[in-house]
C-alpha cells in the first residue's frame, strides 16, 4: 500500500526554495547526464559541449523543445539528488511588493532607491537612475529603468505578467531585447532611435571582434570615443584612435575589431530604410553565429 501522507504540521515537509548546486568538472552522474535522463526531449536537443569562450543554444532545437520547470522535469525523477535542510533568512523576492516589505523604510513606510524626492507619500518603493519626484501617492509602486517605467499599485504589481502578454501581443520588440545588449564580443547600448536613424554606443572587448559582415539596408557612421578600433572595409584594414571616424557604406563588407588592451568604445549612426537586427549577413564569426542572432 502506498504511504499514507502526513499533514503539513508534522514537520516531515520541507520548502523548495528552488536553489540547486551541480559539479562544475565533467564528473559522472552531472547536471547534463540528469538533462539526458530525465528530461529526453530537451537532452536530445540543446546537452551540447561549448566553445571554449561562448556558449549559444542551437535557437531551432530550443524552440522544438517543451516548456516545463527544471522542478517536474528533472528533480522529481533523478535518483541523484539531495535535500539539505537549511536555516538561514531568506525570502522570494518574487515582486517588487516583497522588495519594499525587505527594504529600510522612512516614517511613512517609504523605501526609496536612487535619486527619489517623495511629499505627502506613504507606503511606496522608487527605484530609478534618474531624478524621480513622487507626489501624494499611497501604497505605489515606481520603478524607472533604461527599457521602461513601471507605475502600479502594490496590490496589482503581480499582473506585470500581462502587461509582458499585451506587449507579446503587440510584437513589440521589448520583449526581446533589452536597450544594453550583451554579445560574446562585448555590449552595445541603443542611446538614441527614430525614423531611419538609430544611435549605439558599442563597447568591444579587448582582443574581440565583430563578424565580417554586410547590410543590405543601412549605412554607418563609426566615432572612435576610447581606445583603438581595427576597422576592415572591403579590401581595407586600417585603424582608428580616439576622435577618429569612418564611414561604411550600404552593402559594404565590414568588421569592427579592438587590438588593444583596453576596452575599445565607439558611437555608431545608423542610418537607412530598415534598422533590424536581422539585416546582418555575416560571412565569418568566430562565435560559430548565423544572420539570426
Amino acid at each position: 500500500m502506498p504511504k499514507p501522507l502526513l499533514p503539513i504540521r508534522s514537520g516531515e515537509y520541507f520548502w523548495n526554495s528552488g536553489m540547486f548546486l551541480f559539479r562544475a568538472r565533467p564528473s559522472s552522474p552531472n547536471w547534463r547526464d540528469a538533462i539526458r535522463r530525465c528530461w529526453k526531449p530537451v537532452g536530445r536537443r540543446c546537452v551540447s559541449p561549448p566553445r571554449p569562450d561562448f556558449w549559444r543554444l542551437d535557437a531551432e532545437a530550443f524552440a522544438a523543445s517543451p516548456s516545463d520547470s527544471i522542478d517536474y522535469a528533472v528533480m522529481e525523477k533523478t535518483e541523484h539528488a539531495r535535500v539539505l535542510p537549511i536555516d538561514v533568512g531568506w525570502n522570494d523576492v518574487g515582486s517588487f511588493t516583497a522588495l519594499w516589505e525587505l527594504a529600510e523604510q522612512d516614517e511613512q513606510g517609504n523605501a526609496h532607491r536612487g535619486d527619489v524626492i517623495a511629499l505627502d507619500c506613504r507606503n511606496t518603493y522608487a527605484h530609478g537612475n534618474r531624478l524621480m519626484t513622487l507626489l501624494g501617492l499611497n501604497d505605489v509602486i515606481v520603478v524607472d529603468t533604461d527599457d521602461a517605467l513601471l507605475v502600479a499599485h502594490r496590490d496589482a504589481v503581480q499582473q506585470v505578467k500581462d502587461i509582458v502578454g499585451e506587449l507579446k501581443a503587440a510584437d513589440r520588440g521589448e520583449t526581446a531585447l533589452h536597450r544594453k545588449v550583451y554579445r560574446p564580443w562585448g555590449h552595445y547600448d541603443s542611446v538614441d532611435a527614430a525614423e531611419r536613424f538609430q544611435v549605439k554606443r558599442i563597447t568591444v572587448k579587448p582582443g574581440a571582434r565583430l563578424s565580417l559582415q554586410m547590410h543590405h539596408h543601412r549605412a554607418e557612421h563609426w566615432v572612435v570615443v576610447r581606445g583603438i578600433a581595427r576597422v576592415t572595409r572591403n579590401d581595407d584594414v586600417f585603424d582608428l584612435n580616439e576622435n577618429e571616424s569612418t564611414f561604411i557604406p550600404l552593402g559594404a563588407k565590414h568588421r569592427l575589431e579592438n587590438p588593444g588592451s583596453e576596452p575599445l568604445e565607439i558611437i555608431e549612426v545608423q542610418s537607412g530604410s530598415y534598422l533590424g537586427e536581422d539585416d546582418i549577413v555575416r560571412f565569418e564569426d568566430v562565435y560559430g553565429r548565423d544572420s539570426s542572432c
